[in-house]
């Protein structure tokens, strides 16, 4: 099949970029005619306020890429709906955001009309810090799309309560480039050293401050490593550290974490702890099995999906800090 998918790429940071252009080799390897068309401005930052970009490509670039949308152009929408309906037999669209929507939908609408099947990729059917206009958003495009993929059964279900348009549910595959960036593993028994690692983006529905709480009840050996860049609550999150007394045990780096120092990130914990109040998939989870780090986490979405209570990790109730 001719495919073609529009979604992020490099220089866009982060799991997006990577997942939308390792599909595009995937797919390409399994034998289809594939073209990326990404983003050269995504979404406004008001709606993004992290790091809008890398200098070095995070995964292996993917040979047909072009970037040539932006949030703000709906004519440049226009055009490559006709052209993805005119080239192309299907269609997927990379749903991160219901920011994204109006221009999946002008796409759609285009593309549909001369025959094109359209499939939403739906990362996050809504966000987790949903606003009013969300709903309605997405309802229009899943209304619209020939099928949708989700990544748990709870998005699935989701996206049925929105629209008739069938969702699929696939599991997320590990999609960061771990082969070349294994940090070295000392020979012998791993050194105890009660350190905890929260990592990726900072946002209120991963439920850091819950993870505070409960940190503040433990044992002042267990230490936690916060690795990524605050996106709202700065103030707030150092006033809570303050006030639980955990200055001494808690330390942040505000700021993305590039591919290449991952592994070290994950080297130098016992334990990933992903304390979310929502969420759908993450690959954080799949980056410490693979890193041999055990994972505490909340039971939401496909995170939960990817712990074996007692052999991999522990499982909690999100939101519960006794749990």
């Amino acid at each position: 099949m001719k495919i073609a998918i529009v979604g992020p790429a490099h220089p866009f940071p982060g799991g997006s970029a990577q997942h939308t252009t390792e599909l595009a080799h995937r797919l390409a390897a399994a034998g289809h005619l594939v073209s990326l068309r990404s983003w050269r401005a995504f979404v406004p930052r008001l709606l993004y306020p992290g790091r809008r970009a890398v200098a070095e490509p995070e995964v292996r670039p993917f040979p047909d890429t072009e970037r040539t949308l932006a949030w703000y152009r709906p004519d440049g929408w226009r055009r490559l709906g006709r052209q993805l309906g005119r080239d192309f037999d299907a269609v997927l669209l990379a749903v991160f955001t219901s920011a994204q929507v109006p221009a999946y939908l002008v796409m759609t609408r285009y593309a549909r009309r001369y025959g094109c099947r359209v499939v939403a990729l739906c990362h996050n059917v809504l966000p987790h810090e949903r606003r009013p206009f969300d709903a309605p958003l997405m309802r229009a495009l899943l209304g619209r799309a020939n099928a949708a993929v989700v990544h748990s059964v709870e998005e699935a279900q989701l996206a049925a309560s929105l629209s008739a348009t069938p969702a699929q549910m696939a599991s997320m595959p590990l999609h960061f480039p771990v082969g070349d960036r294994v940090a070295p593993q000392p020979a012998g028994p791993r050194p105890v050293q009660h350190r905890l690692l929260f990592f990726g983006m900072i946002r209120r529905y991963k439920g850091l401050d819950v993870l505070l709480h409960a940190l503040a009840e433990t044992k002042p050996d267990v230490l936690l490593i916060v690795a990524g860049e605050i996106w709202a609550d700065r103030d707030e999150l150092g006033a809570l550290i303050t006030r639980l007394h955990l200055g001494d045990r808690v330390t942040i780096h505000d700021s993305y974490v590039a591919a290449d120092e991952v592994a070290g990130q994950f080297a130098a914990a016992d334990a990933l702890v992903l304390p979310y109040r929502s969420g759908t998939a993450s690959q954080n989870a799949l980056l410490a099995l693979h890193f041999g780090v055990p994972v505490i986490a909340t039971r939401v979405g496909a995170i939960g999906a990817a712990i074996e209570d007692g052999v991999n990790g522990i499982l909690c109730a999100p939101g519960d800090v006794a749990d």
